[in-house]
């Protein structure tokens, strides 16, 4: 039996999340594998891979808060607002100031309502939006709530008519690095795109761990980096059961609260993961069970 847990991959630039998926499947000799969040094809770093039962994890990563490392062109609007698409606008950057780039940035630092790219995997009844910008059509997309926590400038280059801004964005899930470049572009005058994107982290998960591809075929089928119980204690507040509490929750029912804020993982006697719960209605309810059958 294959192992249940999750594998921290960096991506490499050029391959969707699908296309690693697919090649974990064949690595792992399973098909129950999953992602934690895309990852644009061009985008590289950090991309969360569950195997197993550890698939059930994943709703839980996805949600976890994100750290990137961009580069911004400004001075040219792209349909993808990345490099990936066709150059849309070209105007010259040249006069645009350091200054005038920072407060632009601060600006989309904090909790702001921000427009996804119109070439996003969000649905527009029921069909992606990126297929309905690819068929031709305008795709207007509702602004959403998102936060984003940190957002630092780094080295400024001048390239003759554009600008390039180098970022550091630690940010909700749910937040677009390219609307940010195409937004700061908008504020600007000049449009805006981003021309590089590596993810950092995920979570408490972070490049400092994660494996290559190369890396994980050389030690297939044995390519899970972190067991389900550790993988949990990494994602997760988290609570030990007695051995009457670990019976109880093992088949479903509940628990008395202790005041965790969750959603939190319950261990058992021996540190094995028994669940995800959270606290409502003044019990401890399983999410998920995890017990071994």
């Amino acid at each position: 039996m294959n192992a249940d847990g999750l594998i921290v991959v960096d991506k490499p630039g050029g391959m969707t999340s699908h296309d690693v998926v697919a090649r974990i499947r064949r690595l792992a000799r399973t098909r129950r594998v999953g992602h934690g969040g895309t990852l644009d094809p061009m985008a590289t770093g950090v991309l969360v891979i569950g195997v197993n039962r550890a698939t059930r994890l994943l709703t839980y990563v996805i949600g976890s808060r994100k750290s990137y490392r961009a580069t911004i062109r400004l001075g040219q609007t792209t349909v993808t607002d990345d490099a990936e698409g066709e150059v849309t606008g070209s105007v010259s950057a040249a006069e645009v100031t350091d200054e005038g780039i920072r407060s632009g940035l601060a600006a989309q630092a904090g909790e702001i309502d921000q427009v996804p790219s119109a070439v996003s995997a969000i649905k527009v009844n029921g069909q992606r939006a990126y297929k309905r910008v690819r068929d031709g059509e305008q795709v207007e997309l509702a602004a959403r709530r998102v936060t984003v926590h940190r957002l630092d400038v780094g080295e400024i280059r001048r390239r003759g008519e554009v600008v390039d801004v180098d970022v550091d964005v630690d940010c909700s899930s749910g937040t677009y690095i390219r609307a940010i470049a195409r937004d700061l572009g908008r504020t600007l005058g000049v449009g805006g795109h981003l021309t590089a994107l590596r993810r950092t982290a995920v979570g408490g998960l972070s490049l400092g761990e994660a494996a290559t591809l190369e890396q994980l075929e050389e030690r297939a089928p044995d390519v899970v980096s972190l067991p389900m119980a550790e993988a949990a204690r990494r994602a997760f507040p988290q609570r030990e059961a007695s051995v009457e509490e670990a019976r109880v929750l093992s088949h479903g029912g509940p628990l008395e609260p202790v005041g965790i804020e969750g959603p939190y993982a319950v261990f058992g006697p021996a540190g094995e993961l028994l669940a995800v719960v959270s606290e409502r209605g003044g019990k401890a309810r399983a999410e998920i069970v995890l017990a071994p059958a």
